[in-house]
């Protein structure tokens, strides 16, 4: 079954070259019957993305964006949500007659990972990192009724951004520096948004606390943090989990369609981090 639209999608980046979104996208169209819908993943920077999007024909229905270009995203759009506003950074781009709208996929990302784990909203959750991965994830936690939250970076200066997302969604958030993390355990829930390798130090620590661990890396999995806490009898969601919701929610905003294949998805998402381990 086809729609007959032959519609075009990809994930822009820099790097680009590992992005698991190739294989989560195109495993949705297979399961939709969309067979000439095609995604791809291409090289872009900051300073490219502009014209990029000029060059788009109509053919396009959508981009996904990481990392560096969900803040310039904001400036090269017709609308924008206003969740993607609120925290400051559009990963979507949705294209439809002749506009574009600007969207935010990654706080529903973290929220359906919790939840799938039955992570119910913690009164206080430690937040490892302040980046923009960060910033999504006190959005959602407070989404979920979470009401304060400490955020423990490497430059406390540089989190003011994190720290003011948090708390335009209401969150009351204190922001202390990385190495201080573990005085502020035990709590209920970790979110670390470091990069592989980076949390490592903080595993033990962690893992003793009891508290529950939201870890964004996704390969290789588990990270000694994860690992840790799962020794310990405790619950530890990785990355992949927010990886695969957040793009099942660009599916269905960029194909206008509601019967996303949720577990389609992840079987080709799981099978790909397989093979490349």
């Amino acid at each position: 079954m086809t729609d007959g639209t032959g519609r075009r999608a990809a994930v822009l980046g820099s790097p680009i070259a590992h992005s698991l979104s190739p294989v989560l996208h195109r495993a949705a169209y297979a399961a939709m019957g969309l067979d000439d819908w095609s995604y791809d993943a291409v090289e872009c920077g900051e300073g490219g993305l502009a014209v990029l999007l000029d060059g788009l024909g109509p053919e396009w229905a959508g981009l996904s964006l990481t990392m560096p270009l969900k803040r310039v995203a904001l400036g090269l759009v017709d609308t924008v949500s206003d969740l993607a506003a609120k925290v400051g950074g559009a990963n979507t781009i949705v294209l439809r007659d002749g506009r574009r709208h600007g969207d935010n996929t990654d706080v529903y990302g973290i929220e359906a990972a919790l939840a799938e784990a039955g992570l119910k909203a913690p009164a206080e959750a430690l937040v490892l990192g302040g980046g923009a991965t960060a910033a999504s994830a006190l959005a959602a936690l407070a989404g979920l009724g979470t009401r304060e939250a400490v955020l423990a970076v490497r430059t406390p200066e540089r989190a003011a951004g994190a720290a003011g997302v948090g708390e335009r969604f209401g969150l009351a958030v204190r922001v202390v520096p990385l190495g201080e993390a573990p005085a502020h355990l035990p709590a209920e829930l970790v979110v670390s948004t470091l990069p592989g390798g980076a949390a490592d130090v903080f595993a033990e620590p962690v893992a003793e606390s009891g508290a529950a661990l939201f870890d964004v890396v996704y390969a290789p999995w588990p990270t000694a943090l994860a690992a840790a806490v799962d020794r310990a009898g405790g619950t530890a969601v990785g990355g992949f989990a927010m990886l695969l919701h957040q793009a099942v929610r660009q599916v269905a905003l960029m194909t206008g369609r509601d019967d996303v294949p949720v577990e389609a998805m992840r079987a080709a998402g799981e099978a790909e981090l397989a093979r490349r381990a």
